[in-house]
């Protein structure tokens, strides 16, 4: 077994290198002291380069190492002066002085005080060693050069051996690897102050004069790299900001966000810790996450103390305190008393709303703090941050509403259909995969009595019941509209059988709304793997056919069988049906009203077939359209349909009331070349104006992902028609494909208008529409009205046109006239005018 790593060490430990520089020290200064003595000549010069030295100690260069600071100074060039001028004891003498003033002015604590005291003085004994063992300074020239930078290179190895050893000891292996990259830089720089000491020693040997020209070009190299020193700054902080936000962006996708987020801000800002707080926000729970310097996962804790936090959120404002920063006392306190040296803490927005804060605890290094030059650097990439914070989110939304109901917030048929077919992957030998679907009886009668409100209580109560009641290992979900689905591994079709009852019974307990007591019930399907199906579509299928037989006997459970199927043959027997009822002119055209939400004048009117068979009685215009697509009957189907509203339309405008019509339209009809000619005969048969004819087309229709239908559509749109998409935002087309296409208006989908008053996406969803259609030259037509609170809604974001329950159901046209005339205001019939509706209660 390998050997645990062991706790970091602290600072303390450093005395385990120190001593053993001290004792170099000691050892050097002892043999310079017995071999070469200290001229008296020399004090007032070793006097001035000791002032000269500790003006040189202030740090120019800093390269954090973890938690270390290792810091290159100039301390070399005037070490070659006094190398030159100076006997080897006096120079060890003035060096270590000299890092004694320098260390007190940084103000280290006292192990790294006396480490680099005793670093200094070693690295001068080693210097005054070579020196001493070297033939005399003579002169300038190449022989002295070579004697001078061997001394001060010795200096710095030893200075460099010495931060090696320290930093491994406190850091390990990988601060060792991080400083040795560091290494030939500080070597470069020793050897250039080294050439640079040569020249100015040259030069005032030359002449003292020299002094000046050389104060002057001091103090010019001191600005000219103070410049360059915040150019090469800005450099790296921009360099690292766009790495950062390219390390987001493509984070944001891939659900690893607050990994590259905390990590690369805590390198950027050079900070111990990185810190992402995020509260709790609908379905999002608490995000408490903390990037801290030698750990290579996120920590659940952070350092910040709770008031900074919490001051930086209520007030919007960013909190910074530190040594660099004032701020209230109590703050202050509070940061003490967490043991912290400086922390800045910056409000999260998303538009007004602070959705958490990020923050930054302890610049690195005993002597590092933070600066007010790092808030604004600190501030856009919190700014960034919370962008690609609130882009992950809507991600991450959009992906979970993908797969799962907005009402009951259940997972969809997708999202079941998925999880099918991973269980018949994994199923083990022996088992079934039962597949459970739950048809809600009556749930039609409640919405035509107590509303679409009462309706989708009872969708949630039955989802919260079925949730609650069904084992755990089971998936539930909502398949749509009343149907909900379950699935889960059993031992048999009989155990599935028997599953299903339990939870029928199970969820048909009275529901109370308010003063209401409603009994609901369920029929329901069962389909097993593999008995029934190898793949979630045929279970899907074949599970929707045993509900249906199902719902024949109330409340009963039906196991898939194969006579079951005779439901497809039924519909191949409503084709002969359907084609008969065509001939003989059995369907009927019902009207649904389209009125201006602000005023509610009528503005048109949508026609709908209709089909009452002798035997089946109603047929659902889905199933006949559906039988008439498969059967080559749809083209008859429609022109059925535009001779009964042109033929109204034009006995409304010879009544001196003109009413626009729309007639829906099969995706189909957009791929038959004949067709605009078709609808310019009929129009001209009629005599009705083409711009009071609207033709809707499905959104899958129009938008269908080939450019098949712009030519129908351009001709149709020549011809004067107007021409509408319908159920927009059911596919998955944006509204940007629009705006090539020869559109004149747009449909809002019933099921985001009718969720409008209690799902926040949903009205976000009506509103972009709304928005961009406008924006477009569009208009807009908001389908499945039902309530007073969704068509406020609607007036509030500007939508114009609405149908729906809340006016009007679909009328034959007898019933139309009697509606009409019993909610006209008769003040506003006019010719010049659309008739306007009264408010009727």
């Amino acid at each position: 077994m390998s050997p645990k790593a062991g706790p970091r060490r602290t600072t303390e430990h450093a005395w385990l290198i120190t001593a053993p520089l001290a004792g170099v020290a000691l050892a050097g200064l002892l043999v310079l002291a017995l071999s070469v003595p200290i001229r008296l000549r020399d004090w007032p010069i070793a006097l001035v380069l000791l002032v000269v030295m500790v003006a040189a100690g202030i740090p120019t260069l800093n390269f954090v190492v973890r938690r270390q600071a290792v810091v290159v100074t100039l301390t070399e060039i005037p070490l070659v002066l006094a190398l030159y001028r100076l006997s080897p004891l006096l120079v060890v003498v003035i060096a270590t002085a000299a890092a004694v003033f320098t260390q007190m002015h940084r103000g280290y604590a006292a192990p790294k005080f006396w480490f680099n005291v005793a670093r200094g003085a070693a690295g001068a004994s080693v210097a005054g060693l070579v020196l001493a063992v070297a033939p005399p300074l003579t002169s300038v020239g190449p022989s002295t050069w070579g004697v001078l930078f061997a001394a001060v290179t010795a200096n710095s190895l030893i200075s460099l051996v010495a931060v090696v050893g320290v930093i491994t000891l406190l850091q390990g292996w990988q601060g060792t690897r991080e400083t040795m990259g560091t290494a030939v830089q500080v070597l470069l720089t020793t050897a250039l102050n080294v050439a640079v000491g040569m020249v100015i020693l040259i030069a005032l040997v030359t002449t003292l004069w020299s002094s000046l020209l050389l104060l002057a070009l001091a103090v010019a190299g001191v600005l000219l790299y103070r410049s360059y020193s915040q150019f090469l700054r800005q450099h790296r902080t921009l360099g690292g900001m766009y790495e950062l936000t390219r390390a987001m962006s493509e984070a944001g996708h891939e659900g690893g966000l607050a990994d590259v987020l905390l990590g690369r801000i805590r390198s950027l800002m050079q900070a111990e810790y990185a810190t992402l707080w995020l509260p709790a926000q609908g379905r999002h729970p608490e995000v408490l996450l903390s990037a801290r310097l030698d750990d290579r996962g996120l920590l659940d804790v952070a350092r910040t103390p709770l008031a900074i936090r919490e001051k930086a959120r209520e007030s919007g404002q960013t909190v910074a305190l530190g040594r660099a920063f004032g701020g209230n006392p109590t703050l202050r306190s509070a940061l003490a008393d967490a043991k912290v040296k400086d922390v800045i803490a910056v409000p999260l927005r998303s538009g007004q709303a602070v959705i958490g804060t990020l923050e930054v605890i302890n610049r690195l290094s005993d002597v590092g703090h933070f600066a007010p030059a790092d808030i604004p650097v600190f501030e856009t990439v919190a700014a960034h941050a919370a962008v690609a914070l609130e882009n992950s989110r809507l991600v991450d939304r959009l992906r979970h509403d993908a797969y799962h109901d907005a009402l009951t917030r259940l997972p969809n048929r997708r999202r079941i259909s998925g999880a099918l077919d991973e269980s018949v992957k994994i199923r083990a030998p022996g088992e079934v995969v039962a597949l459970l679907l739950f048809d809600v009886d009556g749930l039609r009668q409640v919405n035509e009595s107590l509303g679409h409100a009462a309706g989708d209580k009872v969708l949630a109560e039955v989802a919260d019941r079925l949730r609650a009641r069904a084992p755990s290992s089971a998936l539930v979900g909502r398949a749509g509209g009343d149907e909900f689905l379950v699935t889960l591994r059993l031992e048999s079709a009989d155990a599935a059988l028997e599953m299903a009852a339990q939870l029928r019974e199970q969820i048909r307990d009275e529901m109370v709304f308010d003063a209401l007591t409603l009994d609901v019930d369920t029929a329901v399907g069962v389909a097993v793997y593999p008995d029934h199906g190898s793949d979630a579509a045929t279970l899907l299928q074949r599970v929707d056919l045993a509900a249906t037989a199902a719902k024949s006997v109330p409340g009963s459970v039906q196991l898939f069988n194969p006579a079951l199927e005779s439901r497809s043959l039924r519909r191949l027997g409503l084709a002969g049906d359907l084609r008969r009822a065509l001939d003989q002119d059995e369907l009927e055209v019902y009207f649904q009203p389209k009125v201006t939400l602000g005023d509610r004048r009528l503005v048109g009117v949508e026609c709908l077939a209709r089909w009452e068979h002798p035997t089946h009685g109603t047929v659902a215009p889905e199933d006949f359209v559906a039988v008439a697509a498969h059967t080559g009957q749809l083209s008859r189907l429609t022109e059925v349909v535009l001779r009964e509203g042109l033929r109204r339309s034009r006995d409304w405008a010879q009544a001196d009331q003109p009413l626009p019509i729309a007639v829906n339209l099969a995706a189909r009809s957009l791929t038959d070349q004949h067709f605009p000619d078709r609808v310019q005969e009929l129009l001209t048969e009629y005599g009705v104006p083409a711009q009071r004819l609207t033709l809707e087309i499905t959104e899958s229709g129009v938008l269908d992902g080939t450019d098949r239908p712009i030519p129908t559509l351009r001709r149709l749109r020549d011809l004067g028609v107007r021409l509408s998409v319908d159920d927009f935002g059911t596919g998955d087309s944006s509204l940007a494909h629009l705006r090539r296409l020869p559109v004149h208006e747009v449909k809002v989908d019933r099921s985001f208008v009718q969720g409008m008053a209690t799902d926040p996406g949903d009205l976000a969803i009506v509103n972009a529409v709304v928005t961009l259609s406008q924006q477009f030259g569009l208009a807009v037509v908001a389908e499945g009205v039902e309530s007073e609170l969704t068509l406020e809604l609607l007036q509030d974001i500007g939508c114009e046109i609405g149908q729906g329950f809340l006016f009007s159901r679909p009328l034959p046209y007898e019933r139309l006239a009697a509606w009409f005339g019993a909610q006209v205001d008769p003040e506003t019939i006019s010719g010049a005018e659309l008739p306007r509706l009264r408010v009727v209660p």
